[in-house]
């Protein structure tokens, strides 16, 4: 089993997906004009006005912190010192590169989700990629095959990944058997997944602010006691993206081969652009302006806190510390523990402890609305389709706390990979529909105007869309 799976990422992240996601985030940069740089500050304009709702949608204050509850999990903690054992100091440097080009790619993927949404049999919004694969595409085939693979993807290999770093770090700072923790998390998690989508955006918005900003703060305070290192470990990320770092030809290729392949593995699995995880939290939005392109722009700025902001945090407290030991065998969760603590004393660990628990427990409950949303695609919306697989995430979630780190990050890579392969694809042959929805919104802007989709203005687009949904109120 372990061989199949390696052969299936070496495939998948040794060539086609690192080309197809770099290649797909320039092509939406250009083709969407340099959008998240030349529009970086109108992203905090539309959260200005993000909590506007009504009563089939969740706002786009709650999208957000759900997609960020997703996002900021294990990958910010665990995952950024995973990324630099494996793929040392350069790895962040390419963590960057593909967030701020994915950024564009987070735009065209959301706006998307926005405009092909629908209404469940309860009156609320659903969408994401395999809608718009359906509906934008006219392939169903495809999307039940995205479906598929999301809900094996977020429903329960993500899972068992956040689990594992919970009890992990829980064993380390508290020494709690990892069994117990697994207790607790599926207890704790049944009663908020039990609840639905929106008692998951509660949560997720009265969580996810408070533990992104503890967090930055800490991470703020080991820079500020180190401040005279940061221009050498600034330094040090850029050469070793490079090679620099390395005195032969064949050990310069080696090191910027690894730096690429794990910078990029860990950065999607961190920010997500690309993969078509964040739609679904975007799709169920009601958005302010009233345009599908709105959401875009509020979801690139979920894959900006992500992996510059908070994945940066990671990786500053532990280059800075000095406990970065190519080789040492001390990796993953255990790592960034050892880092803060050598930094601030024992605490650290408690610190880290809880942060971890926090991060990964909403992306645990935000994964299972991922998959819920994805299997109500798939029209198994009833009563106990919905409690059999419920009480298979739970399963999932006992299974990773216990679980070999190894095989859990690989598993998560091959399905992380599946599905970002088949979203890439429906992105690009609807890159037309984005650029309409870019442009029909910023033209209204520069008019002084409320943005507003209009869908009389797009009679090509009018057909492919639930009646009632983008027509004017």
């Amino acid at each position: 089993m372990d061989s199949v799976i390696a052969f299936i990422n070496n495939l998948l992240w040794g060539s086609v997906l690192i080309y197809l996601l770099l290649g797909v985030g320039v092509f939406f940069t250009f083709r969407l004009g340099f959008i998240q740089f030349r529009h970086f500050g109108h992203m905090f304009s539309v959260l200005k006005n993000s909590r506007k709702a009504d009563a089939a949608g969740i706002s786009s204050f709650q999208a957000l912190c759900t997609s960020l509850a997703a996002r900021v999990g294990t990958g910010n903690l665990a995952g950024v010192a995973v990324a630099l054992y494996l793929g040392g100091p350069g790895a962040i440097f390419w963590m960057w590169l593909i967030a701020l080009i994915g950024m564009a790619t987070a735009f065209a993927e959301s706006a998307l989700a926005q405009l092909y949404k629908v209404k469940d049999d309860e009156g609320n919004y659903r969408g994401g990629p395999a809608y718009y694969m359906e509906r934008g595409l006219g392939m169903r085939w495809m999307g039940v095959l995205f479906a598929i693979f999301l809900i094996i993807a977020f429903g329960l290999v993500f899972n068992a990944v956040q689990a594992n770093s919970i009890s992990a770090a829980m064993q380390v700072a508290f020494n709690v058997p990892e069994w117990a923790s697994g207790m607790v998390l599926v207890v704790l998690a049944g009663l908020i997944i039990f609840g639905g989508l929106r008692t998951i955006a509660r949560f997720a918005e009265l969580v996810v602010p408070v533990m992104a900003l503890a967090y930055l703060l800490i991470a703020l305070v080991v820079v500020a006691m180190n401040i005279t290192e940061l221009p050498g470990v600034l330094s040090l990320i850029v050469k070793s993206a490079f090679g620099l770092e390395q005195a032969g030809g064949g050990a310069m290729g080696y090191a910027i081969s690894q730096a690429l392949i794990n910078g990029i593995k860990r950065g999607l699995f961190s920010n997500e652009a690309g993969m078509g995880s964040a739609p679904n939290a975007a799709a169920s939005a009601t958005p302010y302006p009233p345009h599908p392109a709105s959401q875009g722009y509020v979801q690139m700025l979920g894959v900006f806190a992500d992996t510059l902001v908070i994945c940066t945090c990671t990786a500053s407290i532990i280059l800075l510390s000095g406990q970065f030991e190519p080789g040492s065998g001390v990796t993953g969760i255990e790592l960034t523990q050892k880092a803060l603590s050598s930094e601030v004393g024992e605490w650290g660990n408690i610190f880290i402890a809880i942060a971890i628990l926090f991060f990964a427990f909403t992306s645990i409950v935000a994964n299972y609305a991922y998959a819920e949303n994805n299997l109500v695609f798939l029209e198994h919306n009833h009563e106990g389709g919905l409690l059999v697989f419920r009480l298979f995430v739970l399963g999932m979630v006992m299974f990773g706390s216990v679980g070999e780190l190894p095989i859990i990050w690989a598993m998560a890579d091959t399905s992380m990979g599946m599905m970002a392969l088949i979203n890439l694809v429906a992105i690009l042959l609807l890159s037309g529909v984005v650029v309409k929805l870019a442009k029909d919104y910023n033209n209204q802007r520069k008019l002084g105007r409320l943005p507003t989709f209009d869908v009389t203005k797009y009679p090509e687009l009018k057909s492919q869309l639930e009646e009632g949904i983008w027509d004017k109120r």
